[in-house]
């Protein structure tokens, strides 16, 4: 009798335990990189949402492009494969051209006043409604890290610029056309294919994140390396809609309030994270360059001047930037 009892209560609990795997939903997240804003703010978020939702939900993390290459992961998100990935806002554009605006510079002075901006209700708004008819939806935003350019020849003001080839963060008008008009050569360029571009001097300088010059050690190939006035690189978590609308009401409103809870978290480990890169920069022998204020409006009055054509490309775009530029003087007060 003990026997059948021990054998009953066993498969009993075997099979409870295979219903209550079963329950529990697999929240996955993408990122190409690691150890970074994107990581950290996923870690802060899995472990928000696990502990709140009681075990119900499950949050997996995959860095360094473990689902697939960066097109891969925008698509899997939208069809739903992929339930969360997070990049940097250029990389959706081809999904959701609105994601743009996003790059304008001057929008955002560094990672404090960032938050500010991407936090303002009215921005919040409009940025909630990019992606919507794509399936897919913007539940979190954090700047992932200020912009600079690395180049072989110093850029010290604006008309430093002139003659330069320079690899840019993106192909779109907004990313090459104010390089033309500063007599400089933008091109467009994959990561992978810029360090050996570098040693082999067949660019002059490339624009990126922080992370990418000291992770790369790219201090071994060029020392001078100047902040791009008002230009970061801002990071959106694109959810897919229906995966979000299945949770139910009540596993919803954790997963959108740790989303938003894990950007202002986050924040200080990112101030902390840039001074620590510039350091490793420093004590390798790299310079650290930051225009003067009126070569920086220089440089920002020459990406302004070229909106027009940027409208013309994108008809939401100048009602986004107004939105984005109210918030943004706005934080400068606050």
């Amino acid at each position: 009798m003990r026997k059948v009892l021990g054998a009953a209560f066993a498969a009993a609990m075997a099979v409870g335990l295979s219903t209550a795997a079963q329950a529990q939903i697999k929240l996955k997240i993408s990122s190409p990189t690691v150890n970074d804003m994107s990581a950290e703010w996923s870690k802060t978020f899995a472990a928000a949402v696990e502990k709140r939702a009681g075990g119900k939900i499950k949050v997996e993390f995959y860095p360094a492009g473990q689902l697939g290459p960066i097109p891969a992961t925008v698509e899997g998100t939208a069809l739903g494969t992929i339930e969360m990935v997070v990049l940097a806002s250029g990389f959706y554009v081809g999904l959701e051209p609105r994601f743009l605006v996003l790059d304008m510079p001057g929008l955002f002075d560094n990672t404090e006043h960032g938050r500010k901006v991407l936090s303002d209700p009215a921005a919040r708004a409009v940025l909630s409604k990019f992606g919507n008819t794509k399936g897919v939806e913007p539940i979190a935003y954090f700047i992932h890290s200020p912009l600079y350019l690395l180049s072989h020849k110093p850029v010290r003001k604006f008309s430093d610029i002139a003659g330069l080839k320079i690899r840019t963060p993106g192909g779109a008008p907004l990313h090459l056309e104010p390089f033309r008009k500063a007599n400089a050569s933008p091109l467009s360029l994959p990561l992978g294919e810029v360090l050996p571009a570098m040693q082999n001097k067949t660019i002059d300088g490339f624009i990126a994140g922080l992370s990418v010059f000291t992770g790369f050690k790219y201090y071994d190939v060029a020392k001078a390396l100047t902040a791009v006035p008002g230009s970061v690189i801002v990071a959106p978590v694109l959810a897919n809609s229906a995966f979000l609308k299945s949770l139910g009401p009540d596993l919803e409103k954790i997963v959108r309030e740790e989303a938003i809870n894990a950007e202002n978290a986050i924040v200080p480990w990112g101030v902390a994270d840039e001074t620590a890169g510039l350091d490793v920069w420093r004590k390798n022998g790299g310079e650290v360059i930051k225009m003067p204020a009126e070569e920086e409006k220089k440089y920002i009055d020459n990406v302004v001047s070229i909106l027009p054509a940027v409208y013309s490309a994108n008809p939401n775009f100048k009602g986004d930037y107004d939105v984005l530029l109210t918030a943004s003087q706005k934080a400068r007060g606050q």
